[in-house]
């Protein structure tokens, strides 16, 4: 596990500002990283932070939710079933381009005498700013500003402002803007996805080798320029529309130019000293999937048109008002804590780019920030991402919730495709089919189901929309049950237990198990959930119930089925242990020497074989573990500290979805040091770049995971069974943590300190919750403090390898192997449990 137990980040680089991510240094090393970190985005469309001049950059990304080419899937080896088409996001024509002469010099940010710099993400403005003055050859030194933002009113526009002043002398200075295509086949033009040549990494997006985007429309009229293309198989379709303003005293003209991957509009200025020249660019990308590309046009320009009458100032008004209400219910915050604090905000921040303005899409694994993982959508959105957004933003959750519930048919589909009753949902997909082309990881994660019904379900406690369950949404409950009763079998020895065979977990490094503990368990809840949603319609509101029935054909006995599976599903526990197996062989294999592989070894999957790593018990992220925060309610706190001191030396981290789940399950069991490593390791995870690949795109899925870190991990929220509670434990030198979170309409701001936990209602009416067991009540106009007593053992340190007898052979005699187990002491003087 990569661990920042001290504050990564260069501070005379990256200066601490609690609500800005500020940059004072320009580093060609690092550009990947930190077109990363200075992307603006609104989950419909994504500007990467390259540099305004576009000349230098890592990946000149922008990235359009859903906007994506197909390509079909050639397998060295072929069966029945496996994907055929490919999917992988387009890197649509770059828009942020502004090229900037003076006495015909370019300002190449790499070459160029910079005399100060200063880049800004303001969370509070949504908008990214610099400011640099640069030396031209000649000796004059110019000043140049400039914004940009992506709104979060208008999913469709972006607006950029760049301002260019002669601080010394005169000059003749040239601005050229543009909206490029980079096509494949030249040097600077790519329309695919940028990837640098390198070693295997299916952390990647594919590169095409051929020309994606197929002219349809070009227009040059008044400042306005249009660019329409069609992709060559998906058949998607895109429009972009730039319209231009200048103000300035300086004398100057302007010039047009258009080609089928080129629009440019250039100012060219006399300009004088002290007179600044600025020049506005309003921006307006729409897709389709199969409207025209001349309707799309229109479109855009409708967009434009409206942007013009708001006003550049109107625009950036409405993007303060929006994030003024984003976090009035989002914000966290930790007293005391700068740094931390910081980089809490910028990964909430990152949470608003990329779901805000979904608006019916699915939200990718790296948002619209990069072209990681080709911006497929997974169970990141579901597991990771929901909670945040079922708790601060309901109607984006329920958006997102029904992006699934139109992949229904489709999930049908693939279902029958593999023999089964019911829906399964793609692993990874941008259109709903499946694009998985390594079934063993992909495909065979069954557990997929499982993780939107739990999501559907969050949703509905969170909120109380029961309606929205009797418009339609109950459907992916009810076909997911069908998949899971299908899939599994029953086996009767003394008593009838239900099983999952076939399958893979959320660790990627075990595959095709039988029995994986994280997904029976999560196969329970849903064919429980399920079956208690039908009854429970029947009885709310018999009008939708009797609509399930024509359309669905569900039954009395169908339902009564389902809930036999759940009550009698086989939850591997191994009594030598006391603990829950992974699955039912994983104590069987060998154990995976962790501690003596070398760092340039890691992550495992980039250098050894599958078959190799599937030989050992070795965990690529938390598996059982996460069913022990997921379904936390099934587990006792024995259990879950047995469990949690197994696996936790097993897991390499190489996964970024892990750390997160650590941390939460880490707290609740007594681990507090630990706990804040993982949490850490999650918060500084792109900032740091503590994976080595940030550069793809922002980790969404972990920025949705260190909220749930810190209001579920240290505030120890908890909403199983329709029961709000909290079990908070606020780490060692904080002085306050206070966090927002919305119950049933109401919302609630909650603030932890050492000895108490407060509530009070900031908008609503009133809230109930519990604090460790004692009923709390909370309504407007009354702070609610609860006092708390200790916080049970603090264990030191972390779970090690020890020698003891433990792993089993095939025929169940045990042998003696290092597994993870502790040493622990109890010192009579604070009783606080010691790791040797």
């Amino acid at each position: 596990m990569r661990f920042a137990d001290h504050d990564p980040l260069n501070r005379t680089r990256f200066p601490i500002d609690e609500w800005a991510l500020v940059e004072t240094e320009f580093n060609e090393s690092d550009m990947g990283r930190t077109e990363t970190l200075f992307a603006v985005g609104n989950g419909y469309l994504g500007l990467r932070g390259n540099v305004e001049e576009g000349r230098d950059g890592h990946m000149h990304g922008t990235f359009v939710n859903g906007f994506h080419e197909t390509w079909p899937i050639r397998h060295a080896e072929e069966a029945f079933g496996f994907a055929r088409v490919g999917q992988t996001i387009v890197n649509a024509p770059d828009a942020k381009v502004i090229r900037l002469y003076v006495d015909d010099e370019p300002l190449v940010l790499t070459v160029a005498e910079i005399l100060s710099y200063e880049r800004r993400l303001d969370f509070r403005l949504g908008a990214l700013s610099r400011s640099i003055v640069w030396r031209t050859p000649s000796g004059k030194r110019v000043l140049i500003t400039s914004r940009r933002m992506v709104s979060f009113t208008d999913r469709h526009l972006a607006v950029l402002d760049y301002e260019v002043e002669m601080l010394d002398a005169d000059a003749a200075v040239t601005i050229s803007s543009q909206i490029l295509n980079r096509q494949d086949g030249r040097d600077e033009y790519r329309s695919g996805v940028l990837e640098p040549v390198g070693a295997f990494d299916p952390r990647k997006a594919e590169m095409f080798n051929e020309r994606v985007l197929q002219p349809r429309v070009k227009r040059a009229e008044n400042g306005r320029y249009v660019l329409g293309y069609q992709t060559t198989n998906s058949g998607m379709t895109i429009a972009v529309n730039a319209e231009h303003q200048i103000a300035t005293e300086n004398q100057f003209s302007e010039s047009s130019s258009i080609g089928d991957d080129l629009a440019k509009h250039t100012y060219r200025v006399q300009a004088k000293r002290g007179r600044p020249i600025r020049v506005t660019k309003t921006v307006s990308y729409h897709t389709a999937r199969t409207v025209p590309t001349r309707e799309l046009v229109d479109r855009a320009d409708r967009t434009l048109d409206r942007a013009a009458e708001q006003g550049v100032a109107g625009l950036f008004a409405q993007q303060r008002s929006w994030l003024d209400d984003f976090w009035a219910r989002s914000d966290v915050e930790i007293a005391g804590q700068a740094a931390i604090q910081q980089a809490t905000r910028w990964n909430l921040f990152q949470l608003a780019q990329a779901t805000a303005r979904t608006d019916g899409d699915g939200v990718a694994a790296k948002g619209v920030s990069g072209s990681g993982y080709g911006g497929h959508y997974f169970w990141d959105s579901e597991v990771y991402v929901l909670p945040f957004l079922s708790y601060t933003a309901p109607i984006v959750a329920r958006n997102v919730i029904r992006f699934r519930q139109r992949m229904l048919p489709a999930a049908r589909a693939r279902a029958l495709e593999l023999n089964q009753l019911g829906a399964l949902f793609p692993w990874r997909t941008i259109n709903g089919q499946e694009s998985s082309a390594y079934y063993a990881a992909g495909t065979a994660q069954y557990h997929i189901d499982a993780d939107i019904a739990y999501a559907l379900c969050q949703y509905v406690t969170a909120t109380g929309d029961q309606d929205f369950l009797g418009r339609g949404a109950i459907d992916i409950l009810v076909e997911t049950a069908r998949m899971w009763e299908d899939l599994g079998f029953w086996r009767s020895n003394a008593d009838d237990v239900f099983h999952i065979h076939g399958v893979t977990g959320p660790d990627e490094y075990t595959t095709v198990v039988n029995d994986n503990l994280y997904t029976n368990v999560m196969a329970r809840a849903n064919l429980a959930s399920a079956a208690s949603a039908v009854d429970n319609l029947q009885v709310l509101d018999p009008v939708a119930y009797h609509r399930l029935v024509e359309r669905l054909g569900v039954t009395p006995a169908e339902v009564a089925g389902w809930r036999r599976a759940a009550a009698h599903m086989h939850i591997p526990f191994d009594e030598q242990l006391g603990i829950h197996p992974q699955d039912s062989a994983f104590l069987q294999k060998e154990l995976w020497d962790l501690e003596n592989t070398p760092e340039d070894r890691r992550p495992l999957l980039l250098h050894y074989h599958p078959l190799v790593i599937y030989r050992f018990q070795v965990l690529k992220q938390a598996d059982v573990v996460l069913a022990l925060y997921l379904q936390g309610d099934r587990f006792s706190t024995e259990a879950k500290r047995a469990n949690f001191e197994y696996y936790d030396p097993l897991t390499t981290g190489d996964s970024t979805l892990s750390a997160v789940v650590q941390s939460i399950i880490a707290a609740e069991v007594g681990y507090h040091e630990l706990a804040m490593r993982y949490f850490r390791a999650a918060l500084f995870v792109d900032l740091a770049d503590l994976h080595h690949n940030a550069s793809d795109g922002v980790h969404v899925a972990s920025t949705g995971g260190v909220w749930s870190a810190l209001v579920s991990g240290f505030g120890g929220f908890r909403d199983h069974n329709g029961v709000f509670s909290f079990d908070p434990r606020l780490p060692d030198g904080w002085q306050r943590l206070t966090f927002r979170i919305t119950l049933r309409g109401t919302r609630l701001r909650v603030t932890l300190e050492a000895d108490s936990i407060s509530f009070s209602v900031e908008d609503g009416v009133e809230a109930r919750v519990r604090v460790r067991g004692a009923e709390v009540l909370v309504t407007t106009g009354t702070d609610v403090s609860v006092p708390l007593e200790g916080q049970g053992p603090r264990l030191y340190g972390a779970p090690t390898m020890r020698d003891v007898t433990g792993s089993r052979r095939a025929d169940g005699t045990l042998l003696t192997a290092s597994i993870p187990t502790l040493s622990l002491d109890v010192d009579e003087a604070d009783s606080a449990i010691q790791i040797d």
